[in-house]
């Protein structure tokens, strides 16, 4: 099967050249599958994978927009919808310089799994642009969101396409391309997620993938008789993620130490206290700010700056019982990994969308460790979303206990799902396996039983 692996990434290689990031989701998911597609041949009769691996959509367009000077821009506008066979195409929007084709085939693909696992009738896709919103007005953001949803209403809608946001699109963004949405197709209906609660949106979503990821972090801990109480949590990042994973880890009587952003990252010893988190979220939500200026309010705490070219990224040198990866796909490294085992660190849950590279995860598995993957660990979001969708189906607003019992609930559920399948696939304790093999039997069936589409 070592042979059909390596033939098998040959090919998509190839079909895909110059995406690194999908080259590497799909080569960890195809390497968890070979006990899946041992024991159902009909899987691979069927070219299961080689359709799985292929998006049935992908949209590109242009976005002209005009800034507050009058001068003219055009970004790159994106949707690939990757997996409809469980439910109408699910996943964000992310706007970022860094957006290419492979990045967001990559969110798109681990999202068909990542999906499955909500067991909420939700298909993958992801969608995006190279947009920077940093140092844009809200006009300027205004007139960009217009301009994609320009283009964009024409593939989306409550029962074919539901997006929500990522990085860079958070409830200022969703709003500007719902606005525009209802605007251009005279519908008010659920097809975005990450709405304002007065007209459409879920309470916890804004906090549900960082309160779902230590959700998740606490059911690992519990199958070796601890729990988050007390655990000292290094938290990489500081959106949207990174502040209510901080939130829920108070609540649970964690100690959280870190926040970072692109530039640098803080460590207060004295540990993160509802306060300080208040002021964290008011320098990143509201003023946009660095979190170099953490220190103007809070001096005993310390900053450093991080080298992108660095060979490895000093966060993850910081002592931790709990690793919350909540910034980026490959953040953590073989190094970093390293690190992190190396200073005590027992357990890993995965806020960001694969911020662990192949080797890192190696380290991780090897050592023994609890790690979550994102396509698990951090599912709460997506499963918050679909919430939302039944919300809007119903017209009806669940209370915020509601969303929070349903979202802990699932969390409970998916960890359950990975943990029980990877022991039956002879991998116990390799949530890896887990989550991918979950989540691709879910998908397979469903193919199987809609024929050749």
């Amino acid at each position: 099967m070592s042979k059909f692996v390596n033939e098998f990434m040959e090919g998509v290689t190839a079909r895909n050249p110059g995406e690194k990031e999908f080259h590497q989701a799909v080569h960890e998911v195809v390497e968890s599958l070979v006990p899946v597609l041992d024991r159902h041949p009909e899987f691979r009769k069927a070219k299961i994978l080689e359709r799985i691996v292929e998006p049935e959509r992908v949209v590109m367009f242009r976005v002209p927009w005009m800034d507050d000077k009058g001068e003219i821009h055009v970004n790159r506008g994106m949707r690939v919808e990757f997996n409809s066979a469980i439910g109408p195409y699910k996943g964000g929007l992310r706007f970022h310089p860094s957006v290419n084709l492979g990045i967001i085939k990559f969110l798109g693909f681990e999202q068909i799994f990542k999906n499955a696992l909500t067991t909420l009738p939700m298909g993958g896709g992801k969608g995006g642009s190279d947009f920077d919103p940093k140092g844009k007005s809200d006009n300027e953001v205004m007139r960009f969101c217009q301009s994609f949803m320009n283009e964009l209403h024409r593939h989306i809608g409550e029962y074919i396409d539901v997006p929500a946001g990522d990085i860079g699109v958070g409830g200022r963004e969703i709003g500007f391309m719902f606005g525009q949405y209802k605007r251009l197709t005279r519908k008010f209906e659920g097809v975005l997620t990450g709405k304002g609660v007065n007209w459409g949106g879920s309470l916890i979503r804004p906090e549900a993938t960082g309160y779902g990821q230590v959700y998740f972090a606490e059911e690992m801990l519990k199958t070796r008789g601890k729990s988050m109480k007390g655990m000292r949590c290094v938290v990489s990042g500081s959106g949207n993620v990174a502040q209510y994973a901080a939130e829920k880890c108070l609540q649970l009587g964690a100690r959280v130490v870190t926040f970072s952003d692109s530039t640098g990252f803080v460590v207060d010893e004295e540990g993160i206290t509802p306060e300080k988190l208040t002021f964290v979220m008011d320098l990143k939500n509201n003023r946009r700010g660095r979190m170099k200026e953490y220190l103007s309010k809070y001096p005993k705490a310390h900053y450093q700056d991080i080298d992108l070219r660095a060979d490895h990224n000093p966060l993850w040198q910081v002592k931790c019982d709990v690793a919350l990866p909540c910034a980026t796909q490959n953040e953590i490294n073989e190094i970093d990994a390293s690190n992190l085992v190396k200073n005590g660190c027992i357990c890993v849950s995965e806020g960001a969308n694969m911020p662990t590279t192949p080797a890192g995860v190696e380290v991780f598995l090897e050592s023994k460790i609890l790690y979550g993957p994102g396509k698990a660990a951090n599912a709460g979001g997506v499963a918050t979303s679909g919430l939302e969708m039944s919300q809007n189906a119903l017209r009806m607003a669940w209370s915020r206990e509601e969303v929070d019992q349903k979202l802990h609930r699932i969390m409970i559920n998916i960890h359950q799902a990975c943990k029980e399948t990877a022991e039956a696939y002879g991998t116990p304790g390799n949530y890896v396996n887990g989550a991918n093999i979950a989540g691709f039997l879910k998908v397979a069936n469903a193919m199987m039983d809609q024929g050749l589409v």
